[in-house]
């Protein structure tokens, strides 16, 4: 069994759950007998995928740590007798499951004392996992270590690569404002690919991933990959992402300043915080 101090075995165990969790998905993709909605109105689609893959991840981790507690996003939480929360999702973008494109993920969070402590995101059908914790974030390719995960450490929000799930998300008022001005200061800016945008962040090929309305177990993951990579993410007004809401992931300390400022004001970032980050 893993023990708490032992950063290699819960690296292990970590990427056998991603195993687990793309064993139980990859029969389903581009496969699927029916699609379900939880939404009574608008469409919020989930499959027997999305099932399978949480119970195999929970199995593993009930025959592992069974004083742990389990937050999910198909079957809700499981107490903590340990103080350590397991937070899944099991597809992360399952719009973009349904519609047959790669860009959904396993995300796969440990917390302890109100902290992330290692994270996972997997991408099955690609053989790609980013995994972060205490000795940084590195990438995977089939299970094996190919990289140290890095953030481009960008400063300036003119050049930043952004990304975002969709306009539909920020809706009108202040949050619509937001996002055009954005789009407008950037150099690149791109939709709908939900975790992977985060991913992005840590492997310096993007500079910025912001979004609204998130659940922790759309975050809890991608927290330690992003700081183990050199990145930043919080809340919009720069508290912890943790308990989900609006969040945004910068490539590093500058840059994230310029993000928060932003958002603080509700548009275009002051001339102040931007030449801050340039200088």
């Amino acid at each position: 069994m893993p023990q708490r101090g032992d950063t290699a075995e819960l690296d292990r165990f970590m990427l056998a759950l991603c195993d687990a969790a793309g064993a139980a998905i990859l029969p389903y993709f581009r496969n699927l007998p029916g699609i379900d909605n939880k939404a009574e109105g608008g469409f919020d689609p989930v499959t027997e995928a999305d099932r399978a893959a949480e119970r195999a991840i929970r199995a593993l981790i009930e025959s592992v740590f069974p004083e742990d507690g389990i937050l999910g996003e198909e079957y809700g939480p499981k107490p903590s007798g340990s103080g350590r929360v397991w937070v899944l999702d099991p597809i992360d973008g399952t719009r973009a499951f349904v519609c047959g494109l790669p860009t959904w993920m396993t995300l796969i969070g440990l917390i302890e004392e109100e902290r992330a402590v290692v994270g996972a995101a997997h991408q099955a059908f690609v053989a790609e996992t980013f995994l972060g914790g205490p000795e940084g974030a590195f990438a995977y390719r089939h299970g094996e270590r190919v990289s140290r995960l890095k953030s481009s450490g960008s400063a300036l929000l003119k050049d930043a690569r952004c990304g975002t799930t969709g306009p539909a998300r920020y809706g009108p008022g202040a949050k619509a404002r937001i996002y055009a001005d954005l789009r407008s200061q950037v150099r690149e800016f791109r939709h709908d690919a939900d975790a992977y945008f985060f991913a992005m962040v840590a492997a310096g090929q993007m500079e910025i991933t912001i979004d609204t309305g998130l659940q922790t177990y759309d975050i809890a993951a991608l927290v330690p990959i992003i700081t183990g990579a050199g990145g930043c993410v919080t809340s919009w007004s720069g508290g912890s992402p943790l308990n989900g809401g609006d969040i945004v992931a910068s490539a590093g300390p500058a840059l994230h300043e310029v993000m928060l400022t932003m958002l603080a004001q509700g548009g275009k970032a002051p001339m102040k915080a931007s030449n801050a980050a340039q200088n």
